[in-house]
């Protein structure tokens, strides 16, 4: 049985924390910035946490499991 790769355009996008949690960037920032306000803009900048529902799926393709 060969080794299982990681699926590195996950990897890409996804930071494991020191707890095991996975985080991902958030959405809508690449462009047309003007529009948005500054608030959202502001917190677009933090990292959010993956749902529960999809950590099985993503820990997998990272090879976790």
């Amino acid at each position: 049985m060969p080794k299982m790769k990681t699926h590195k355009g996950t990897a890409k996008r996804v930071r494991v924390t020191s707890t095991g949690k996975l985080m991902r960037g958030k959405a809508f920032t690449s462009h047309i910035m003007t529009k948005k306000s500054p608030k959202f803009k502001r917190n677009a900048r933090q990292d959010g946490p993956i749902s529960e529902a999809d950590t099985r799926m993503i820990n997998k393709k990272l090879g976790r499991g």
